[in-house]
């Protein structure tokens, strides 16, 4: 056990959760539902993180969801997560989800995601999580493409401010004669 000050390592806090997918959890096509592994995926990132900051960790914001292939009824779905990432009060999950046919024992990878959460202490105040270790290269690539994921989003963010401020109209309207819709505007 490791004080809540104290730097951990990635493989402190490395959670997986394995679930038997039943015939609720399916959709109208006879596939699991992808908000069923949304849920599982949250449950595991805040297993996870939790783990690492010693204390309740809340969802900020889900970076990327793939769908890779799909999950049947009857498979064994495991989500496995990683911190990849620390900054102050945040910390970026990593899970990946493969589903086990048990009848054939075959294994595929069905899913990647990327979580942010941020630790909160007991006033629900953010707090501060402690330092991640680094202990191979995979973990310091894991950080770097974090780091990476990190900075794309911030530029989306300050680009789509800077795209509202800079609404023409006219040039809109070019733009959407190339597109697949059609203006009948109100007003």
């Amino acid at each position: 056990m490791y004080p809540v000050t104290e730097a951990r390592p990635v493989s402190y806090s490395k959670t997986t959760i394995t679930e038997l997918m039943i015939p609720s959890y399916a959709n109208f096509g006879g596939k699991i539902h992808g908000g069923i592994l949304l849920s599982l995926m949250d449950k595991v990132a805040y297993a996870c993180a939790s783990k690492h900051a010693g204390n309740y960790c809340v969802t900020v914001s889900v970076d990327e969801v793939n769908f890779l292939q799909a999950v049947e009824v009857g498979d064994l779905v495991s989500l496995k997560a990683s911190v990849n990432y620390v900054g102050n009060t945040s910390l970026m999950v990593g899970i990946r989800v493969e589903a086990e046919n048990i009848k054939s024992g075959t294994c595929k990878h069905t899913n990647t995601s990327y979580v942010t959460m941020v630790a909160k202490g007991e006033e629900h105040q953010t707090v501060k999580v402690p330092e991640l270790i680094l202990s191979t290269n995979e973990e310091v690539r894991r950080f770097m493409d974090a780091v990476q994921r990190k900075k794309i989003k911030q530029d989306y963010y300050k680009n789509m401010q800077s795209a509202k401020k800079a609404f023409e109209q006219e040039e809109v309207f070019d733009l959407l004669r190339e597109e697949r819709c059609r203006l009948e505007l109100l007003g």
